[in-house]
């Protein structure tokens, strides 16, 4: 049913997030009382009310400038741009905007590994990227022209069947030009001619990626209001037993289990029938590794986890409890918690603790993942199949936490009350305070308030603890943006 009206709403969501007719109508007379611009109220419930945002790869050889054109697409320095192996990469995905559109990108660049081979490297780089992307920027060094890297790309491409950008970098002006022409011969249509270093032609390019990119995801959340099976993504650094947990899930063998790390090379979908419900489980234990290879397997693990969460609606982190909580554990939740998916945590091999190593645990729990105490947990064996059955409610209560949403007339009698005990810190003689707010969006839940001056870190963080304490949301993460009223337009008494 949720589904069902989240589509029928498709076209009202885009101009005033998940709120009705009348909601909205009740909500910007209340604006319009407090001295809000009725057009920056507008746009704040549209970028707050969006919904999963389309994805954009950014695929092509090392060196051929991805990670500046990253950084040219989002508007800053964020992406490594140091082609060598060894630096470290957190991140693989940024969200951009261009033209009043938003979008995430997918960066590639980076990893050039002479013992894999150039071609294995990019491979598979561009297979984990245009696995979870909507649409595709082929990144080529016009300088250079296509080489054989080039075309084994292009048949990448034309397999996976996603639209695809052709972008013709380094052209810093119009003698290059002539260069990108000959980019033609692979087959992909007109190649922008581009110099991502200085911006040249970036606009044009942008422009032909909006006329590509869906305005959402092609996997609508949900099963596109058609009743398709949930979607559930494995994720966890290598050997926690992942695809232990995928076979015990089963009931079969059905993912090859080995004790060497990473031995899942692609991502594995599965259907599988639990409690009377059909779930699709993304399978997507760490790449094999290769001697000197770890950091760069670091990375394709990255990207491919990156690729898995941006497919799921949930994501199962899975750590090992036997072990430390390490930094790459909290990456990876950190990573599914910036996504904005459901959120649940598993702890396997609970079975092989003593008294000592699960006192330490719950400390380290607290101390290393207290930030997302919220998500639902579960102490499982993969081995033994010790308390599997709880994996699934788990995943519901926290697909229930990410759909939920507080109507507005609620919201706001809470806040009131929330303002009127716990007032704001007087900051510069002044107590800015929260006025008003809605919930413009779910999937996950998305709120914006609207407030009579800047509203510090510490007070949202407060603000988002007791809605939690209110109304639930339970394994998901809470988006919270808020609007200050312009002193133009302060109310009037």
């Amino acid at each position: 049913m949720n589904d069902h009206n989240h589509s029928e709403g498709s076209l009202e969501e885009h101009d005033h997030g998940e709120l009705g007719d009348a909601e909205y109508a009740e909500f910007m007379e209340l604006a319009a009382e407090e001295g809000f611009d009725p057009d920056d109220v507008e746009g704040a419930i549209e970028a707050a009310g969006h919904g999963p945002l389309p994805v954009l790869a950014v695929v092509g050889r090392p060196n051929v400038g991805k990670s500046t054109l990253v950084n040219r697409i989002i508007g800053r320095r964020e992406a490594v741009v140091e082609d060598k192996p060894g630096v470290t990469r957190d991140r693989v995905t940024y969200e951009a905007e261009w033209a009043g559109r938003r979008f995430k990108v997918v960066d590639t660049g980076g990893w050039e590994q002479d013992v894999l081979g150039i071609d294995a490297s990019v491979a598979a780089q561009a297979e984990y990227a245009i696995e979870a992307a909507d649409a595709v920027v082929f990144v080529v060094d016009a300088k250079v022209g296509a080489t054989d890297t080039d075309e084994a790309v292009v048949r990448l491409l034309r397999k996976a069947g996603k639209p695809v950008v052709l972008c013709a970098n380094k052209v810093d002006g119009p003698s290059g030009e002539a260069d990108a022409a000959y980019l033609w011969s692979l087959g992909l249509g007109e190649p922008y001619p581009v110099s991502a270093l200085h911006g040249r032609g970036t606009g044009d390019m942008l422009d032909a990626v909006l006329e590509v990119l869906p305005e959402a995801p092609r996997d609508t959340f949900g099963g596109a209001g058609i009743g398709g099976p949930r979607r559930i993504a494995l994720i966890g650094r290598p050997n926690v037993g992942k695809s232990s947990l995928l076979n015990k899930v089963a009931g079969e063998e059905r993912v090859v289990v080995n004790e060497l790390a990473g031995t899942t090379r692609d991502p594995v979908d599965e259907l599988i029938e639990l409690g009377g419900v059909t779930w699709k489980f993304v399978d997507t234990a760490g790449i094999r590794k290769r001697v000197h290879l770890q950091q760069g397997a670091d990375y394709y693990a990255s990207l491919r986890t990156a690729a898995a969460v941006e497919k799921a609606e949930v994501a199962v982190v899975l750590i090992d409890a036997a072990e430390s909580i390490s930094v790459q554990d909290q990456r990876i939740v950190t990573m599914a918690v910036e996504a904005g998916r459901a959120l649940v945590i598993a702890y396997n091999k609970w079975d092989t603790l003593d008294e000592e190593r699960r006192y330490y645990l719950e400390r380290e729990i607290e101390t290393e993942l207290g930030q997302v105490s919220w998500a639902p947990r579960v102490n499982v064996s993969a081995r033994t199949g010790r308390h599997m059955e709880k994996l699934v409610p788990a995943i519901e209560t926290a697909l229930a936490g990410w759909e939920t949403r507080v109507p507005t007339g609620r919201l706001n009698a809470f806040l009131g009350e929330l303002v009127a005990a716990h007032p704001h810190p007087i900051r510069g003689g002044k107590q800015p305070r929260i006025l008003f707010g809605t919930q413009a969006g779910t999937k996950p839940p998305r709120f914006v308030l609207f407030a009579s001056g800047f509203i510090e870190a510490g007070y949202r963080r407060f603000i988002e603890r007791r809605l939690r304490e209110e109304f639930g949301f339970e394994g998901t993460p809470i988006h919270i943006s808020v609007r200050v009223r312009e002193k133009r337009g302060g109310k009037k008494k």
